[in-house]
């Protein structure tokens, strides 16, 4: 069957459905529970989710806002299924909300930010362009303000925010993030994979990433 996805306002989610997606990543280390779900939804303007047949597959709650005058794309708490359409699945997720970000700001590149703690969310961003962190990259001044006006918009603390590593430390809590786990992690680049390895994912540490959509690219998904 065909993936479909939809990208609606989170105050139109019913229970049965914020249920369903708890059900959906109950047996991942990031399981969201429904009232961490509840909370995303008031939190959060938008939620894009993917189904198959008519369950759902995958998940994520999101904003388009300007930071600073720059049109953004805010990925709160979200899970993509463990079966082996999960990289349409992502793909299609992030897509439709690309979507959504080119209709909004026409004619303009989009900052595309995401908290994670697997190497494999990375697989989100294979369209995007300066994605930071990245091996061999010296983070830039301005790349690392970027880290701290995200982690702000995230409700991370400046003490908690460590702006050269762009991590967060947690407090204990499930962190919402990005929830996506490679069908393929024997490729992960070690690089790539040991940006994550000072993350405590019990005490709910994440990495923020973000990278840019170009408006040539965007232009292409009307």
């Amino acid at each position: 069957m065909a993936i479909e996805v939809e990208t609606k306002d989170c105050t139109a989610l019913s229970d049965a459905e914020l249920a369903e997606m708890a059900d959906l990543c109950a047996d991942s280390p990031n399981a969201f529970e429904i009232g961490q779900l509840s909370k995303q939804a008031e939190a959060w303007v938008l939620c894009t989710v993917a189904t198959e047949g008519g369950k759902v597959r995958g998940f994520s709650f999101c904003t388009l806002e300007r930071i600073g005058g720059t049109p953004s794309v805010l990925v709160g708490a979200g899970h993509i299924c463990r079966n082996t359409k999960r990289d349409t699945v992502l793909r299609a997720v992030m897509i439709d909300q690309m979507r959504r970000a080119v209709l909004a700001f026409p004619d303009e590149d989009v900052l595309i930010g995401v908290q994670m703690n697997d190497p494999g969310a990375f697989e989100a961003f294979k369209s995007l362009d300066d994605i930071v962190p990245r091996p061999d990259h010296k983070a830039s001044g301005e790349e690392r303000a970027w880290g701290r006006r995200l982690a702000k918009r995230f409700g991370i603390g400046a003490s908690v925010y460590e702006d050269r590593a762009f991590t967060a430390r947690g407090d204990g809590s499930q962190a919402p993030v990005l929830d996506h786990e490679s069908s393929k992690p024997e490729k992960i680049d070690p690089a790539v994979a040991d940006q994550f390895a000072d993350l405590d994912i019990d005490n709910g540490d994440t990495l923020i990433a973000f990278g840019w959509a170009m408006a040539e690219d965007l232009d292409k998904l009307l």
